[in-house]
């Protein structure tokens, strides 16, 4: 699986519905500018336009909507049309995701839990999104806001850790130390006395 930094690309959406909105709102919190095509945007897609955070051109797909893309959703309910732009994508190099068929895909997108720079991602490869849904809503309930804080304190453990020289397999190790330990528990219940005593307990800093 490959991560696509979306940061400042141009990302088009083609399609103006239900799908569409939920993939246009999942492309702007990956920070890509995103452009949607569709001749009869629905609510959510009008308020992003009216919001200035979307480009939105109301009319049918055209080829020469593809120049300077870099990803390409087709989120369609008309199967011509998304044959359309997947074909033209893959003539032009233009990475490529039509909703619900793998086989007109050049990549696919997995069902994601973002808790801060922690990204937890379940994909089926296509072949059942509704199981990919329904394993993320499990990981929404098991990995909580509070693990968005452990990636903060684990990555500074980490940068100190190795300004001491630690090599990658101790750092590695301790970090597990901690997971382990129980670093999570004292996060969770905002205790950062204990938190801190427990961290210098594993002789470290909190």
């Amino acid at each position: 699986m490959v991560n696509l930094v979306m940061d400042g690309r141009i990302a088009l959406v083609v399609g103006g519905g239900e799908i569409a909105a939920r993939k246009t709102e999942d492309l702007l919190a990956s920070k890509a500018s995103v452009t949607v095509v569709a001749p009869q945007p629905g609510g959510r897609i009008l308020a992003l336009a009216e919001e200035k955070r979307i480009a939105l051109r109301v009319r049918e797909y055209r080829s020469e909507d593809l120049a300077d893309v870099f990803v390409v959703v087709a989120a369609t309910n008309d199967e011509a049309v998304n044959q359309r732009v997947a074909r033209d994508a893959m003539a032009t190099n233009v990475l490529v995701n039509v909703v619900d068929v793998p086989a007109l895909c050049t990549f696919t997108v997995p069902a994601v839990v973002s808790r801060g720079d922690l990204t937890l991602a379940v994909a089926t490869n296509g072949r059942c999104p509704a199981l990919s849904s329904i394993l993320r809503a499990e990981l929404e309930d098991r990995y909580g806001p509070e693990y968005a804080e452990l990636v903060e304190i684990f990555a500074r453990l980490r940068s100190e850790m190795m300004a001491q020289s630690w090599d990658g397999p101790r750092i590695r190790a301790r970090l597990a130390q901690l997971y382990r330990g129980g670093v999570m528990s004292l996060i969770a219940s905002g205790d950062r006395c204990g938190l801190e005593q427990f961290l210098r307990d594993c002789g470290l800093e909190g």
